[in-house]
């Protein structure tokens, strides 16, 4: 059973909510059966390959709905995206992402992608896995130390994105050139980092599930080891590791959580004197608010599980 709100531009499903375009960090219209006032909602959100997102002035009042494929202004030439938001959301993601239209160049949609648009868009795509090999064999015989981690063909074919990762500076003038020569187009060259590459490229993450950086994580914040200690969670690298060999982006989701029950919980200092002996704190499920004792400092003897309530009356 599927329901579908006016305008095509969000589905709720029997089986959930689920990316309605199947593009990678798409934003649900909850707006989407509201009528649009193309005077004051002029920008709409394009997305490209994989992550890369824009925001385009619909200068022309071209009525355009989620899932149209555009000709959007680029420098050189035109660029072919599709329309991933409308309406009213643009503008609360455009703060959101600090896009300031005083600030940033303002870029306008030409027109919905014509059968020419997207034949030469199929083109260009076409080339891009063929463009990184090679690319990736002239930075080896050029000796550079970097990583070639994705090519983007611009819509109509005039200029070629290089992601690349690099720990140091890199001096790339030579091989663009040669890039240049090779592929007959505008070369760009842009540093990511390996959590932006996983983003770009997709993947599982070991909870079974696509991963975040693909899907809706926009921003990537600093993740330390002090988040997973917060956690009790075993300190193994191999398993504190995502796709991208960086710590997990979702080992930050929780801590707020566990912060707050830790603070339940009496502290890991604390003994226990009983008619028995003296108890030590051995682990504790911070969720739960069970803590185990043993009367050995070291290793688990005369186990005793109890409530944190039970533990401060003690």
């Amino acid at each position: 059973m599927e329901y579908t709100l006016d305008k095509g531009n969000a589905r709720l499903t029997a089986a959930g909510c689920k990316k309605s375009s199947g593009q990678m960090l798409s934003v649900y219209d909850w707006l989407a059966d509201i009528p649009v006032n193309h005077e004051t909602c002029q920008y709409v959100e394009v997305q490209f390959k994989n992550t890369r997102k824009g925001y385009y002035l619909n200068s022309n009042n071209l009525s355009l709905e989620k899932g149209d494929i555009v000709a959007v202004e680029s420098n050189p030439g035109h660029d072919i995206g599709v329309v991933t938001l409308q309406g009213y959301l643009v503008a609360l993601q455009m703060r959101k992402n600090g896009y300031d239209i005083n600030r940033n160049e303002v870029r306008r949609v030409y027109r919905k992608a014509k059968p020419a648009d997207l034949e030469k868009w199929e083109e260009s795509k076409a080339k891009e896995n063929d463009a990184m090999l090679r690319t990736r064999k002239i930075a080896k015989d050029l000796n550079l130390d970097m990583k070639i981690g994705d090519v983007e063909y611009q819509g109509d074919g005039n200029k070629a994105i290089f992601y690349y990762i690099a720990d140091e500076r890199v001096d790339f003038r030579q091989l663009i050139k040669i890039l240049a020569e090779e592929f007959k187009v505008r070369i760009e060259m842009k540093q990511i980092g390996a959590r932006q590459e996983a983003g770009r490229i997709g993947g599982t993450g070991p909870c079974g599930r696509e991963l975040c950086c693909s899907t809706f994580l926009s921003k990537f914040t600093s993740v330390g080891t002090n988040a997973a200690r917060i956690q009790d969670i075993s300190m193994n690298p191999q398993k504190l590791a995502g796709q991208c060999a960086k710590l997990k982006c979702c080992l930050n989701y929780e801590v707020d959580v566990y912060v707050e029950s830790q603070k339940r919980l009496p502290s890991k200092e604390v003994t226990l004197e009983t008619t028995e002996g003296t108890y030590y704190f051995f682990k504790a499920d911070i969720l739960k608010g069970l803590i185990t004792y043993s009367t050995d400092k070291n290793f688990m003897a005369n186990a005793v599980t109890i409530t944190a309530r039970n533990a401060f009356e003690i």
